[in-house]
């Protein structure tokens, strides 16, 4: 089964580079307090536009990393693709309701917001490169490798 669309393998290592640039960038945005929550904020100031460029940065590479094909992309591989993103979802939702219960500042909702833009693919990632690991690893145990 052929699924239907994904990323070519080296998009992978494109989207690591561009998670990796997002570093230094937002780093050095953090530094400098450029960004404020204030509503006359103009949205072409140049916080503004360093927000959106780390944000744009490190979503894309989240991504091109969670959505490239792998070298050897068989049925299996698609079915751990799946079943991580459905717990991916589900833990994200679960965070994301708990956090909604415990909250009471507006802030605080914009933080939660802001952070559901990339913990489901950060999640992803985590997930489905933890269950290809157990894969490879107990494979290799009925081999005798290890």
């Amino acid at each position: 089964m052929k699924p239907q669309f994904l990323f070519p393998s080296w998009c992978r290592w494109l989207g690591l580079a561009l998670f990796l640039v997002h570093l230094p960038v937002i780093l050095i945005f953090k530094s400098y307090d450029i960004h404020s929550d204030r509503a006359d904020a103009s949205l072409l100031s140049s916080g503004h536009l360093l927000f959106v460029l780390t944000v744009v940065l490190m979503v894309s590479g989240l991504f091109l990393i969670a959505f490239s094909r792998e070298r050897i992309e068989d049925e299996q591989i698609y079915q751990l693709r799946l079943s991580s993103l459905r717990w991916a979802i589900f833990a994200n939702y679960a965070v994301l309701i708990i956090c909604l219960v415990f909250t009471n500042n507006k802030a605080d909702y914009k933080d939660m917001l802001r952070l559901n833009l990339w913990v489901p693919l950060m999640l992803l990632i985590l997930i489905f490169r933890w269950k290809i690991y157990r894969m490879n690893s107990s494979l290799k145990k009925e081999e005798g490798l290890i």
